[in-house]
């Protein structure tokens, strides 16, 4: 197996649309915001690649009411919205493409997640990819794992050691079963995420708020730079980590800290917004923005981290207030993946 690297070629992109609970939140004004919000990523990433997006029956005429011509709508019942966690995740294997789907279990069977639907997410976008699915033991999402497309895989152990997801797996094991699915020559293991992600209404942790690969060797990561926030001292750590670490082809990284966002706390709490939570798309990137002093400098960063590109900003305030960011609504299909 192998996972490809994010900046290769894409068929589509995949997303789900918000259709209850927290994330379309208490009144009719929270629901368009989220609805405008998710309708204008997938919008973003129409302009360069196909979209299909995955809607709870009940919701698809007000989807089709936000979402531009051309975005294909197949009805799917949804507990939430988050694609890139309860999707599958693509990979090419020996006879083709396959979707590799893990155990969904709302983040490590946290209270105030529901799953019984999206536990079926991975299976049913593979029966519309026509892509055969793999199943895996291991619990995990897509938000828990990036990958240079050569074998080299960033992960976080609050995440794929969680009690709440793997009880009793080793890293080992992990790294075994990685191996197995997605093709996994050498595992980094960052000790864990922000801060606020790792609180009560977080993941615990995700890789896709801390690095990313830019490109085979090259690594993004955050930087808190303010000392007066929690995650100075979690970013600093990570920095520190990488710069010790190879890839799977033994070469040193390269490692391009990625200031965060200047604003450190909204009304909730300590902000975790990261700029590396963005998605890379044919021949784009769509990067979460925050109305911030930050916003020109990091844009500029991730054009000069994709050469070639065309950066395009997306207020992910309303993202990151249900949860999440633009790269936590998209999952890529690679367009004729190969070994």
């Amino acid at each position: 197996m192998r996972m490809p690297a994010e900046g290769e070629q894409h068929e589509r992109t995949w997303m789900a649309w918000p259709s209850g609970g927290y994330t379309l939140g208490d009144d009719e004004a929270a629901a368009d915001t989220a609805r405008s919000t998710w309708a204008a990523v997938a919008s973003a990433v129409h302009r360069f690649e196909p979209v299909s997006m995955l809607v709870d029956p009940a919701e698809v005429d007000v989807a089709r009411r936000y979402l531009p011509d051309g975005i294909e709508v197949h009805p799917v019942p949804l507990d939430d919205a988050w694609m890139r966690d309860m999707g599958p995740t693509f990979v090419a294997g020996p006879d083709g493409p396959v979707a590799v789907c893990w155990v969904f279990n709302g983040w490590g069977a946290q209270d105030w997640a529901r799953w019984d639907r999206d536990t079926l997410v991975g299976r049913a976008v593979a029966e519309l990819a026509r892509v055969p699915a793999l199943a895996s033991p291991l619990v995990a999402e897509g938000g828990g794992l990036h990958t240079d497309g050569a074998g080299t895989f960033l992960v976080t152990e609050t995440v794929l050691l969680d009690p709440g997801r793997n009880p009793g797996w080793t890293r080992e094991q992990v790294d075994a079963e990685l191996a197995r699915t997605l093709g996994a020559r050498t595992v980094i293991w960052l000790p864990r995420g922000l801060t606020r992600d790792s609180e009560r209404f977080g993941t615990r942790g995700h890789v896709d708020l801390v690095a990313t690969f830019a490109s085979p060797g090259h690594v993004l990561v955050h930087r808190q730079g303010d000392p007066a926030h929690p995650d100075f001292e979690v970013s600093a750590q990570v920095i520190e980590l990488l710069a010790t670490c190879t890839d799977g082809d033994g070469r040193p990284l390269r490692v391009t800290p990625v200031p965060a966002p200047a604003t450190l706390r909204d009304d909730v709490g300590w902000v975790d917004w990261s700029y590396l939570n963005h998605y890379v798309v044919n021949g784009g990137v769509v990067a979460g923005t925050f109305d911030d002093p930050n916003d020109a400098q990091a844009l500029a960063l991730l054009a000069d981290a994709y050469p070639g590109r065309q950066v395009v900003a997306v207020d992910a305030r309303p993202l990151f207030d249900r949860g999440g960011g633009v790269h936590c609504i998209t999952q890529q299909q690679p367009a004729a993946p190969t070994l």
